[in-house]
């Protein structure tokens, strides 16, 4: 029997929305959300013209949002957010795709720049492998800081590449939608753009 292994990206892949602007939005309401984000929005600015890397763009919002936040509170937030708000940002074809290659035998792996907050409960109902972003937290509070370097784009293939021996494996799919996901799709033998649209 072939082994076979899959990747799937989870925002905007597995998704319809990036998943850490939905928790925002759900944890704090649409006013303060928008607040929040016009207070931040120069780094985006920055970010976008290539001024500054997307992680330090990216830690300007978990600061904004979460920097000396509970780290208890904070999980159990998330944990509500994958009852209550994710369920309806999913794809059902991404479901029936990674039901689909786990009954013909393959392992599925999640991976995602979002925290582990909130896809460590999602795929353990799917009992899928993660890789992911985590954030640095200090005496049991968020620091607003990426522990390590954000899960996206070269630092995907760098994290699967250390987790599994690919030459194990007969099959290698991976699922992506974004131009950071297109070096993890390089490292497939299937690979899928936008696969669930």
């Amino acid at each position: 029997m072939k082994r076979r292994i899959a990747f799937f990206d989870f925002d905007g892949t597995i998704t319809t929305k990036d998943s850490l602007l939905a928790f925002i939005f759900f944890r704090y309401g649409k006013w303060r959300t928008i607040v929040g984000l016009l207070l931040i929005s120069p780094f985006y600015a920055l970010h976008l013209l290539k001024l500054i890397p997307v992680q330090k763009a990216k830690e300007q919002v978990l600061k904004q949002f979460f920097k000396n936040e509970d780290v208890n509170q904070f999980s159990e937030a998330a944990n509500e957010f994958v009852k209550k708000a994710l369920p309806s940002l999913i794809r059902p074809k991404a479901i029936r795709e990674i039901q689909l290659l786990q009954k013909n035998g393959a392992e599925v792996v999640i991976i995602s720049a979002s925290p582990d907050n909130w896809l460590q409960p999602w795929t353990k109902q799917f009992d899928a492998g993660l890789i992911c972003t985590k954030l640095e937290s200090k005496n049991g509070k968020l620091t607003g800081r990426i522990e390590g370097n954000n899960c996206r784009g070269k630092e995907k293939v760098r994290r699967i590449l250390a987790a599994y021996d690919l030459s194990q494996y007969d099959e290698v799919y991976a699922y992506g939608d974004t131009k950071g996901d297109k070096p993890m799709l390089g490292l497939a033998t299937i690979a899928f753009y936008k696969p669930f649209r």
